[in-house]
């Protein structure tokens, strides 16, 4: 006699969702083992080391987007995402601190690729300043956590304590979205070109002002930087000590700053999807699709375009804050224009308006810029340095010029991935569900016009029927 519950396994097994489950598994482990293999001291002199590592990470990482796609329930999916996040990526950190680096990068421009999503995906504003607010997040702790506030003010009251760390990233939230509402008021009649253009001058603005700001007032110390940025609380180190983990401080802020990075995401997300599927996500995808129309249905276009920006901003002026403490150091030079290019070309990949999408590109743009270019380029290094000559045209590396390394082209390839992209999937990797049906609609449309012209391009062709002659029945 089977029991109800065999039964039921049977019947999933059947139904195939336990083998894709092991299929998942297999996978998983199979790039934990690879990832484990990589860190042994002895593999890291190797010249192939950079770039099969850097491969390896984007594989082990490739295994949340195999979790998200697999036909499973979607508490299993929750349950393999949050061990690999929360357990097997961390344990790989503590072993090699440059993975935590690299996820806590990737944790960044995601959420800023979340915010600018908001205003590009959402609701359809071209925002090409968007690092202003990642700088206004960043310089607001930086001044009042150094000393550079003591010459600013001319007292010496700071740095201030590590505990106002927590207070001051709610008031980066703040700031930031303040200064979009303030970016938002005089665009607001600005559409397409030239809201692009306002928005690159605002960002250039803020970068130019961080700059120039050491006179009269030593406010931001110019173009030397701030440094050093207060980290917050360790608060947890006790806790640790008494369960028995010794863990050297470069390594507990590298795990501190991966965590609240994920925290911030997994709020980031959950915001994002509740202002989708609600009335002012309608709103800002009417606003995108036909403003003239929005504003026909009484859609207060005012209002919803500076809760655009202010939302966007406000993910940006949080991680803002976050990096500043994490580097210890910060200068104009982080918060170029082709930062803002940087984030919007992660939008672009994944799928403009897709909340899986942002952080797929996110990734994508990241772990290319921060791991495989640079491994190429380690690697290139490793075999010039080891006189290695290309067989077939019989050319030493040690003669390849330095201007060539594969890291210092790292815009020819968001140039390269972008025409890729908008030649091979323009709708991105993980498109919109709306703009997926509107590309599935469209190409109905299509394939239905050619069905139509096809009865008459045939008719065209063939000669002209001439009528048969009348039969008139004979009489008897």
């Amino acid at each position: 006699m089977i029991s109800a519950k065999a039964k039921a396994w049977i019947e999933r097994v059947q139904n195939g969702r336990s083998l894709y489950l092991v299929g998942v598994l297999i996978y998983i482990l199979a790039a934990l083992l690879l990832m484990n293999w990589l860190n042994q001291p002895g593999l890291r002199d190797a010249v192939w080391y950079p770039l099969v590592s850097a491969l390896a990470f984007a594989a082990f990482l490739g295994s949340l987007l195999l979790i998200y796609y697999a036909p499973l329930a979607g508490v299993v999916k929750g349950i393999l995402g949050l061990s690999i996040l929360l357990v097997l990526l961390p344990f790989l950190g503590i072993r090699n601190t440059f993975l935590l680096e690299v996820a806590t990068q990737v944790g960044i421009f995601a959420a800023m690729a979340l915010g600018l999503n908001i205003v590009v995906g959402f609701a359809g504003l071209l925002d090409l300043g968007y690092v202003a607010f990642y700088a206004v997040g960043a310089y607001l702790w930086a001044i009042f956590g150094s000393p550079q506030a003591n010459i600013a003010f001319g007292t010496d009251r700071f740095p201030l304590e590590p505990e106002w760390f927590f207070l001051f990233l709610f008031l980066a939230v703040g700031v930031a979205a303040l200064t979009g509402i303030l970016l938002g008021l005089p665009v607001l009649r600005l559409r397409g070109d030239y809201l692009a253009i306002v928005t690159l001058a605002f960002g250039e603005v803020i970068r130019v002002i961080v700059n120039n700001l050491d006179k009269p007032i030593n406010l931001t110390n110019g173009p030397q930087g701030i440094r050093p940025v207060q980290r917050p609380p360790l608060f947890f180190k006790p806790w640790l000590s008494a369960l028995g983990i010794q863990l050297d401080d470069p390594t507990l802020y590298a795990l501190y700053f991966y965590f609240l990075v994920l925290l911030v995401i997994g709020f980031a997300i959950w915001l994002a999807r509740r202002l989708e599927n609600s009335w002012v996500g309608r709103a800002w995808t009417a606003i995108r699709e036909d403003e003239l129309a929005a504003q026909a249905m009484g859609i207060p276009l005012v209002r919803m375009k500076l809760a655009a920006f202010a939302t966007g901003a406000s993910f940006a002026g949080a991680m803002g804050m976050i990096f500043a403490a994490k580097q210890y150091f910060i200068n104009p030079e982080s918060f170029t224009f082709m930062e803002s290019i940087g984030v919007l070309v992660m939008v672009i990949v994944g799928g403009m308006g897709s909340i899986p999408g942002a952080i797929v590109g996110a990734t994508v743009v990241t772990i290319l810029n921060l791991q495989i270019l640079k491994g190429l380029s380690l690697m290139l290094n490793k075999l010039r340095q080891a006189g290695v000559v290309i067989p077939v045209i019989d050319f030493p590396l040690s003669q390849w010029p330095t201007q060539l390394e594969p890291a210092k082209y790292e815009r020819l390839v968001f140039g390269i991935l972008l025409i890729l992209m908008m030649i091979l999937r323009p709708q991105g990797l993980i498109p919109e569900r709306r703009h997926r049906m509107e590309l599935a609609e469209a190409l109905g449309r299509e394939e239905a016009a050619e069905l139509e012209r096809l009865p008459v391009e045939a008719e065209k062709e063939l000669p002209p029927v001439i009528p048969a002659p009348e039969v008139k029945p004979a009489r008897d």
